[in-house]
């Protein structure tokens, strides 16, 4: 398992991508290089709602003030937008966390036209459940 990219080199590995068929298939690529998560992880209080597919996220906010995530999903494109999330998010501050332009980062990810509703919906969970958990840390 290799670790996932920054963002900078996410947005050029999306832009290198032929068509969408290979940005999917890059996307449960990220997927796959999550970690696994322990059982006590697992737990409701990281699961999400409004996603079709079964969905955690971990936050935990490190002695340095900076977040670290972990997630994971039962769906392989699903679990490759949590990687996303993920790498959007993690290492900063609940701070920092709330000032990310998230609707200017998928837009150039170009995600919305090309997911489903359902999908679009959980995406649209995991980043309302990180910013109000951000939130409550600070």
């Amino acid at each position: 398992m290799s670790a996932l990219p920054d963002e900078a080199k996410l947005l050029r590995n999306f832009e290198r991508c032929q068509d969408w068929e290979e940005r999917y298939l890059y996307m449960i690529e990220l997927g796959g290089r999550l970690p696994e998560l322990s059982l006590d992880q697992r737990v409701d209080a990281n699961l999400i709602a409004g996603c079709q597919s079964q969905v955690w996220i971990d936050m935990q906010k490190q002695d340095d003030g900076q977040i670290l995530l972990a997630g994971d999903s039962d769906a392989a494109i699903v679990k490759g937008l949590v990687a996303i999330v993920i790498i959007l998010f993690q290492g900063k501050t609940p701070e920092q966390i709330l000032a990310i332009d998230v609707k200017g980062f998928f837009q150039k990810l170009e995600l919305e036209q090309h997911l489903t509703p359902s999908r679009t919906q959980g995406l649209n969970g995991m980043i309302k459940s990180i910013l109000a958990r951000a939130n409550e840390l600070l």
